[in-house]
């Protein structure tokens, strides 16, 4: 199960460059369930993600994105294969891991190509009661976990 909350970027942390970071390049299959295929430095991922909708807290109301989320790793052969089947646009982003207090981590995503200029920012929580009660640092700007805008599927196509 992935939990996860999503804001556009208000500012960048300081000494960006001193995280972790790698190259992300991503296109997608189908969108409903969503299948992309993601290179990420020379790991290939095949991942199927289907929403769940919570009981609880609802992303319309503010709650987190939930979705159940199954992962397979591919060889750059089979990746290749794939990603020529995709429809849309591929993603690019550079992927940077920030921790934050509570051990969480933020994934910062900063985008090339068509949305160059397009900054994201995503949490990933142990449950949907922490991520409610998540206060953001300061460099997080809007909270858009409910604009399907910002999601990377909608991205590939607009």
């Amino acid at each position: 199960m992935e939990i996860e909350r999503k804001y556009l970027v208000a500012s960048l942390p300081e000494d960006l460059e001193s995280y972790p970071h790698v190259e992300i390049e991503q296109c997608y299959l189908c969108t409903s369930p969503t299948v992309r295929v993601r290179r990420m430095g020379d790991v290939y991922i095949l991942t199927v993600k289907e929403k769940v909708v919570s009981d609880q807290w609802s992303v319309a109301s503010g709650g987190p994105i939930v979705n159940r989320e199954e992962e397979f790793v591919l060889s750059a052969e089979s990746y290749e294969r794939l990603k020529s089947k995709c429809e849309g646009r591929p993603v690019l982003k550079t992927r940077y891991k920030i921790p934050l207090e509570g051990s969480l981590t933020a994934e910062l995503d900063i985008f090339h190509g068509p949305h160059e200029g397009l900054r994201l920012v995503e949490v990933e929580f142990p449950d949907t009661a922490t991520s409610h009660t998540f206060t953001p640092p300061a460099w997080f700007g809007e909270d858009v976990s409910a604009d399907r805008r910002y999601r990377n599927s909608w991205l590939a196509f607009n």
